[in-house]
């Protein structure tokens, strides 16, 4: 037997450790996380109750009944026109050879403004009265026979008694007799015809001078020396001649749903961009019952007159109008947000409960730090107040026009969201 010994190692080889798989990482954090988050809503919903622990509270928006003037209004747009516009245009044809009126001259009736070439129109009149002269000889030469042709007759009916003269003759000297009275007749009738003709180219002759109508100025000129008018279809417009413009007019629509509103003789103010501080007054001269429709909507036109004794005021101005429809003096009076306000339901337990009163005119009124509703009978209204005839209201009452949760509602909106 051998003595020797098989020498062994005292130590094993020791492997590296495995690698830990990523889900069971994962497993073991999520319970890390779950915590932290915990800790942190915690925190965050101790904090924020903090700053909201106490009740909500509401503002309110407060106006106080006041006692003034209630003004309705109609506004509108229209334009500025004089009263009355003359076309002046010409009825015969032919170059124009002199313009005496411009833009803003002051005109009397019958002022000659241009002159269309006179010569075609007098070689007519002269024409015309030459055929009148002839005529009027031709007439003379007529009645000239007639009375030799009525002599003749007479002679011979007298010579018919001794028989000096036969039946035939004097038959035939009555028809001369006759036939010339016929021609004398026609002679007359003609020279009433060339009178006429006569007449009628002398008017013409006149139209060549272009006059004014009326008295007035001179607000338009559409024509030019040496310019050719053609008359042959229709009148052309030379000028434009309004007739005062120390009196004006407004042209303007008004819609359907004011319209009933409009009286005549109702005051009127309005402005124009040329003069925006200033308010110039009129008054409602006539409502048309023509109606007028632009793309379903129907419109009445009105007309406004206003003094315009500065001149101030231009033809085709755009006029910007406030027409005063009612007026109440001295009267109790509310905002008109205050018509309209409700409070939100449930947000003030100390309100007046609802009732039926709510669906007729009320407001509310902080009495005592409590909202009371109080009904009311409401007058006419314009932009800003709303005239009360009736109800619990005093002046210096406050009444709530607008309502708004304070911040610490807007926290627990923020708390809720997270």
């Amino acid at each position: 037997m051998d003595g020797s010994i098989e020498a062994r190692p005292l130590l094993r080889e020791v492997s590296a450790p495995a690698t830990i798989p990523k889900a069971r990482k994962r497993r073991m954090l999520w319970p890390w996380l779950l915590a932290s988050m915990t800790v942190v809503s915690a925190f965050a919903f101790i904090v924020v109750w903090q700053r909201i622990g106490k009740p909500i509270t509401q503002s309110f928006e407060i106006a106080l009944v006041t006692k003034g003037d209630v003004v309705r209004q109609v506004t509108a747009t229209g334009t500025v026109n004089p009263e009355l516009t003359i076309i002046v245009g010409s009825y015969v044809s032919g170059p124009i050879t002199e313009i005496r009126c411009d833009y803003n001259t002051v005109v009397k009736a019958g002022q000659v403004c241009a002159t269309i070439d006179p010569r075609p129109y007098q070689t007519t009149v002269n024409q015309d009265s030459a055929n009148l002269s002839v005529a009027n000889a031709q007439m003379s030469k007529d009645k000239a026979n007639l009375d030799y042709a009525q002599l003749n007759y007479e002679r011979s009916r007298r010579l018919i008694e001794p028989q000096a003269v036969s039946q035939d003759t004097v038959d035939i000297a009555k028809n001369l007799a006759e036939q010339a009275e016929a021609q004398v007749a026609l002679d007359q009738a003609v020279i009433e015809q060339r009178k006429a003709e006569l007449a009628a180219a002398q008017i013409n002759l006149d139209y060549t001078n272009i006059r004014s109508p009326v008295n007035g100025v001179v607000v338009s000129r559409n024509v030019s020396q040496g310019q050719t008018v053609a008359a042959s279809f229709q009148t052309p417009t030379l000028f434009l001649i309004a007739t005062d413009l120390t009196r004006m007019q407004v042209d303007t629509n008004i819609s359907e749903s004011d319209i009933g509103a409009i009286r005549e003789g109702e005051p009127v103010t309005f402005s124009v961009d040329a003069f925006p501080a200033r308010a110039f007054e009129g008054k409602v001269k006539q409502v048309r019952q023509s109606p007028q429709t632009v793309q379903n909507i129907v419109t009445f036109d009105a007309v406004f007159g206003v003094d315009n004794a500065d001149l101030a005021l231009k033809p085709g101005m755009t006029a910007s109008l406030s027409i005063v429809t009612d007026h109440q003096t001295s009267v109790l009076r509310v905002p008109n947000q205050a018509l309209r306000f409700q409070p939100r339901e449930g947000s003030i337990p100390s309100i007046t409960p609802y009732s039926a009163d709510m669906k007729a005119a009320h407001v509310w009124v902080q009495r005592s730090g409590v909202l009371t509703l109080v009904p009311v009978r409401t007058g006419i209204s314009d932009q800003s107040f709303t005239a009360i005839e009736a109800g619990d209201l005093s002046v210096g009452d406050k009444v709530i026009v607008g309502q708004s949760k304070s911040s610490n509602s807007s926290a627990l909106s923020r708390l809720l969201r997270l």
